[in-house]
Parts: structure tokens; C-alpha cells; sequence
């Protein structure tokens, strides 16, 4: 009995980072919650707009968050050929210089850039029609 406790506590204790699992956004690029807002970890190879489909897909089932709503860059990826690293997003402007955002590719690198969550997640579309 006390080995099979043992054995069910030890299971509870590696699941649970996994009750703080990443969330899988429909273009199946990976999104988790961090103090503030919420990263994209990757763009799922599909560039900018995959990384604004996937923060826009996490604010709407995530958060909750209705079209209308801002999305915006809360900490930027360092400028540089092949970044990868993951970019902070929030639905929360403060202490951000909000600017809307006319070119996708370079939104990622500014903090404050911003798109409504409608908007971000049309980008969803390219990874609908690559995975037809």
C-alpha cells in the first residue's frame, strides 16, 4: 500500500507541470502563460503571421478575449537573421507605446506593436490552407 502511494504521489508530482501545459494554437505553434501575458514560442514556420494567429487564438479561447480586442508585442525578438526566440505578448497596454502594425515581418522586433485579435487571427488562415 505505501509503495503504490509512493508510486501515485510521485506520478502527481511530474504531472503536474503538466496541468501548466502549453497551449496548442490551431496552427499548432505553442503558446504558455508567463507572468504578464503570454509567450509564442516559435512561429511554427510561419513566419510573423503564425506567431500573431497563434497569440491571437490563445486570447480568444485562453482569455477570453473578443475580437475587438488589442493584441500587443510586449517584448520584442532582437533584431537578427533567423530568430527564433519567443515573443511576449499581452492584452494589456500599460506601460507600452501601443502602434498599430503596417508590416507584419518587423512587428515582432517592438514592443507596443499592436493588431485587434480579428485581425491576428485572419493570419490562421495560411496555416488552414498550407494544412488542407
Amino acid at each position: 500500500m505505501k509503495t503504490t502511494l509512493s508510486a501515485f504521489l510521485m506520478l502527481l508530482a511530474y504531472a503536474a507541470p503538466a496541468s501548466a501545459m502549453e497551449f496548442r494554437a490551431e496552427n499548432d505553434v505553442a503558446v504558455r502563460a508567463v507572468t504578464g501575458g503570454f509567450e509564442v514560442m516559435s512561429d511554427g514556420g510561419y513566419g510573423a503571421r503564425g506567431m500573431w494567429c497563434a497569440a491571437a487564438d490563445y486570447a480568444r479561447k485562453a482569455r477570453g478575449a473578443h475580437g475587438f480586442a488589442r493584441l500587443f508585442i510586449a517584448e520584442g525578438r532582437a533584431p537578427g537573421i533567423g530568430q527564433r526566440a519567443p515573443v511576449r505578448f499581452t492584452l494589456d497596454p500599460s506601460g507600452l507605446n501601443p502602434v498599430p502594425v503596417t508590416i507584419v515581418g518587423a512587428s515582432l522586433r517592438r514592443a507596443g506593436s499592436s493588431l485587434s485579435v480579428d485581425h491576428a487571427h485572419q493570419f490562421c488562415t495560411d496555416a488552414r490552407i498550407i494544412n488542407r
